[in-house]
């Protein structure tokens, strides 16, 4: 009897042991690699991504704060863009504890698992919205993609999407500051470009730094993190931040920096852009998304602006555009 019972508990921690190894590596275990990798996205294959951000999906009866016309007609276009990958900048729910929002949240983006684009979100402050845990609980049932995790890592082929959580701590010694720090020293070889997203701004124009103190310590701290490792990195660094309900973009260090928070949200007038913002136009309200077209170590951006609002048929003009190439 004994000797079959040791049997037993033998085979079950055998079988434990094996579970625990065909898990997915946990963004708190500094040591891990990329925490997906997506291997139908070969190196040297050509690459389309959207990125945008800034819905606030919620009953379409509600149009304080968002717009359900602009938002859900931008979210059918993202659609035809017919992206291989949507890069999410947050704030996707306006109430991120209310379930009915991701219920409206799914209806309006059915085109998107119509097309099986793969979709990479970052969290916002809107997705803990009436509760912190029921928010963030929503959030990862409603992108299944990212297994759970808060901060994760997606390797594409040779391209690398690293996702961080502005809604858990990233102090220098946080798990999670400490986790960035390792996947860019541990950046795999093939990889061209790196994508940063994060929805607080990591750089903003003279306006939102005077008058609502962005970017706030912890968006400078993780770009700190990412400055100290510039020089030993072998990709084009990409950074896309939402937050400001506007478009703008900047240059540092080599580093390209992209709020794009145009998806839908009450837009946010940018009065006096600083010299250091790269989009120059006034015009307003800035509805907006941006397409990512990776071919033959060549990035080619392009911001698409709703060009009448008010207009009963709506539409797109490309008002922003720059191109990268891998180093």
């Amino acid at each position: 009897m004994c000797k079959h019972i040791c049997c037993i508990l033998l085979i079950l921690a055998f079988s434990s042991c094996l579970a625990l190894g065909a898990s997915s590596p946990h963004p708190s275990d500094p040591d891990a690699g990329p925490t997906f990798t997506f291997s139908r996205f070969e190196p040297g294959a050509p690459l389309r991504l959207v990125v945008y951000g800034d819905s606030r999906f919620t009953n379409p009866s509600v149009t304080h704060g968002t717009d359900p016309r602009i938002r859900k007609w931008l979210a059918e276009r993202v659609a035809e863009e017919h992206p291989a990958v949507l890069l999410l900048t947050g704030d996707t729910p306006f109430t991120g504890a209310n379930p009915d929002d991701w219920k409206d949240f799914r209806e309006e983006t059915a085109s998107w698992r119509e097309q099986s684009i793969l979709v990479l979100p970052t969290t916002g402050n809107h997705e803990t919205y009436g509760g912190v845990a029921e928010g963030i609980a929503n959030y990862l049932k409603n992108f299944p993609e990212i297994a759970d995790h808060r901060y994760y890592s997606a390797l594409l082929g040779d391209v690398e999407v690293i996702s961080l959580d502005c809604t858990s701590a990233a102090g220098k010694s946080s798990p999670q500051a400490e986790w960035f720090a390792t996947q860019l020293a541990k950046l795999p070889g093939q990889v061209k470009f790196l994508f940063i997203l994060y929805h607080k701004p990591w750089m903003v124009d003279r306006q939102s730094q005077m008058l609502v103190n962005l970017p706030d310590t912890a968006s400078l701290g993780l770009r700190a993190i990412l400055e100290a490792h510039l020089a030993t990195l072998h990709a084009k660094v990409i950074v896309f931040n939402g937050h400001i309900h506007n478009y703008e973009r900047f240059e540092r260090n080599g580093v390209e920096y992209v709020v794009t928070g145009g998806g839908g949200a009450e837009p946010y007038p940018i009065l006096y852009r600083g010299h250091a913002d790269l989009y120059r136009d006034t015009g307003f309200p800035v509805y907006n998304y941006v397409t990512l077209d990776i071919a033959d170590g060549t990035l080619r951006a392009a911001m698409w602006k709703v060009k009448n609002p008010d207009s009963p048929e709506l539409s797109v003009e490309e008002k922003d555009q720059f191109t990268l190439t891998a180093p």
